[in-house]
């Protein structure tokens, strides 16, 4: 069986960059794995590429990552 470990503050900023703490945070309490992060990151940089290659939608976990990667649409 594969050791599913809790992601640390290390492994988010290893792969997000250098993010606010509450971002941290709430990614960590998704208690998602750092594949899904790295995954739900992809997303979010490449989300017309990806369907187009014919990757399957994303996990409900995934898209909760994404939910809290995507900026707010308040660029108005």
């Amino acid at each position: 069986m594969e050791d599913i470990m809790t992601m640390t503050r290390d492994d988010i900023i290893s792969v997000l960059g250098p993010v606010d703490d509450a971002v941290i945070a709430d990614i960590a309490s998704t208690g998602a794995t750092i594949e899904e992060l790295r995954e739900a990151f992809a997303w979010v940089g490449a989300d017309e590429a990806l369907v187009n290659e014919g990757r399957p939608l994303p996990s409900a976990r995934v898209a909760t990552l994404i939910g809290l990667l995507e900026p707010p649409d308040d660029d108005i």
